[in-house]
């Protein structure tokens, strides 16, 4: 996982002038965590938070926040410090992987990160997840990539050009490759400037089968899954639309 640092520094340097901002979505993911956490103050734990745009959105619903990030994208959060009343958020610039905290959370939520490194590496957070930091009766709320809908995209080749009225100042390509023998999304950016200096994720995809399977033995299981406003048997029948993520909703069992 050596590249995960670079590669969402970069390409937060790209975007984060213009995505660091709350939107509909970061509203859409605390109504998913009311939903299964309940709306009274909660301790609640950010991982990977990115810009913290939802981490701010969460702490301003009244809950109090711990971001983890290890990225520059970790420097984007101190434009939110007014908006977060009247709860509270700490970012914490660590590995989540090697990071010590020294409390619980009724709430430990993943939005958009998961599948990065391998089955191994997934376990070894969710065991993280279940044994220091997720409360008896909480919640684990985390996306998941979407096997159906990133083969689809297989050798899919985009073009994204300059937009420098809403902070794009780069103009980039990405090709997206998914490799169906280990369901793993492969996305490659480059600017078109410089097209020798290709930089690329890798996201392990899971079905709520595989992730059922990848979470025996880590102390938590598959509750049920959360597609936009819909939960269970509404949201398993949306894995087909087009919807890159689910949310799995995770307890202790």
């Amino acid at each position: 996982m050596d590249w995960v640092e670079g590669f969402y520094s970069r390409t937060g340097s790209w975007w984060g002038p213009a995505e660091a901002r709350i939107t509909d979505r970061d509203h859409r993911r605390v109504r998913v965590l009311h939903e299964h956490a309940g709306t009274a103050p909660l301790r609640v734990l950010e991982l990977g938070s990115g810009y913290g745009t939802t981490a701010a959105t969460t702490a301003k619903a009244g809950h109090t926040v711990t971001a983890i990030e290890i990225t520059d994208r970790a420097g984007f959060a101190d434009r939110f410090d007014t908006e977060v009343a009247p709860g509270s958020l700490t970012v914490v610039k660590d590995n989540f992987y090697g990071v010590r905290l020294n409390d619980s959370f009724d709430v430990v939520s993943y939005w958009n990160g998961f599948g990065v490194g391998s089955d191994a590496d997934q376990r070894r957070l969710l065991r993280r997840i279940a044994s220091e930091w997720l409360r008896p009766d909480g919640v684990a709320l985390i996306d998941v990539c979407n096997p159906f809908v990133w083969a689809r995209w297989h050798d899919d080749l985009s073009h994204r050009t300059p937009d420098p009225a809403r902070g794009y100042a780069h103009e980039l390509y990405e090709l997206t490759t998914f490799d169906p023998v280990t369901n793993t999304a492969t996305d490659t950016w480059w600017e078109a400037a410089k097209p020798d200096e290709k930089i690329s994720q890798m996201l392990r995809c899971y079905s709520p089968a595989d992730l059922t399977l990848l979470l025996e033995g880590t102390g938590l299981r598959l509750a049920t899954i959360t597609i936009g406003e819909e939960t269970g048997a509404g949201a398993a029948a949306r894995l087909l639309d087009e919807h890159s993520e689910y949310v799995a909703v995770l307890r202790h069992g």
